[in-house]
């Protein structure tokens, strides 16, 4: 699929999405208190390269591991925005037209492990290169876990003390779970909950606090998913509602307190624990179709994959107070 297609395709689908809903989530207020501060752009990317950035995993240094989904590959961008590629995944024969819903291949979730081995999603449309990734210095990638061609892996989460991942499937609406070792995948949970409503449901995942939290895109919804003995999955919660077009998300380090990218309507908000949300960052602050967030301390890393535009970029910012 050409580049134009790819764009074409995708943003289709992100209308919709945005068409979905306001200005302003619901339960947000449309004021300025809590918004994200020192807001610069960090680090433009090629569009017409492939470079649009999905996920992104942060480093002690400041710098962070960002997968580029068209160009198939892994980088490093330093703080100073300059971008070294560790890693571009095997193209499919067929160029991944087969790779459901959107037609192209794309590296989509990334982690980095305490030990520094970076993991990586990859979805093809193709049965040899569709699965987990693992990323070594001095070493080719491997693929550790195949995952169903059919499926769309999407969002990637590391329990580093049970050892295990969790991986989202955005169009099987599936979690699956597979040790840090590798091997066969298993349905964690398939519940209603995650599945989509015609593009793509379970999207970003991330453990916290003794459960999986995942958002659902087309259901603009973030879950709470306990983690139950014997490393069984509980009945999804839904924590907050009315996110049409929720990607990825991150927690802010103030309890259960949440950044999420929403994709469609262009903003960030910040998710308080009863549910509310209040936009921190939108278009006026050169946001371009928000894909990830990643936090070190108040330091906030947030991807625009520029989708529906033609600038994707790295935004950095300071999380600030709550007023």
């Amino acid at each position: 699929m050409s580049k134009r297609a790819l764009m074409t395709t995708v943003s289709v689908f992100l209308a919709a999405a945005a068409a979905l809903t306001t200005a302003v989530p619901a339960g947000a207020s449309p004021g300025s208190a809590g918004r994200l501060t020192d807001v610069r752009i960090a680090a433009h990317f090629d569009q017409n390269a492939g470079q649009l950035p999905e996920n992104v995993a942060l480093l002690p240094d400041g710098s962070a591991y960002v997968t580029f989904a068209g160009a198939h590959q892994v980088v490093r961008i330093t703080r100073g925005g300059a971008i070294r590629v560790l890693a571009t995944l095997p193209a499919p024969a067929d160029d991944g037209v087969q790779t459901p819903v959107l037609g192209f291949a794309l590296t989509t979730g990334i982690v980095r492990a305490a030990d520094g081995t970076v993991y990586v999603l990859y979805a093809t449309g193709t049965s040899d290169l569709t699965g987990l990734w693992r990323l070594r210095p001095g070493q080719e990638p491997r693929r550790i876990a195949a995952l169903p061609a059919n499926g769309l892996p999407n969002g990637l989460a590391l329990d580093e003390r049970s050892r295990r991942f969790y991986i989202t499937d955005s169009v099987l609406g599936t979690v699956w779970t597979v040790p840090t070792t590798g091997g066969t995948p298993t349905a964690w949970s398939t519940a209603p909950e995650l599945a989509s409503t015609g593009f793509l449901g379970a999207n970003g995942a991330k453990v916290h606090n003794g459960a999986l939290w995942v958002s659902n895109l087309d259901r603009g919804t973030l879950l709470r998913i306990p983690v139950r003995p014997g490393n069984r999955a509980g009945a999804p919660q839904v924590k907050a509602s009315g996110l049409v077009g929720i990607d990825d998300f991150a927690f802010t380090g103030r309890g259960n307190e949440v950044l999420a990218a929403l994709n469609g309507p262009n903003q960030v908000v910040r998710i308080s624990p009863d549910g509310t949300s209040t936009t921190v960052l939108d278009g006026a602050d050169g946001l371009q179709g928000p894909t990830s967030i990643a936090l070190r301390h108040d330091d906030v890393y947030v991807l625009s994959a520029a989708y529906t535009t033609v600038d994707p970029n790295l935004l950095r910012a300071r999380l600030g107070s709550r007023r």
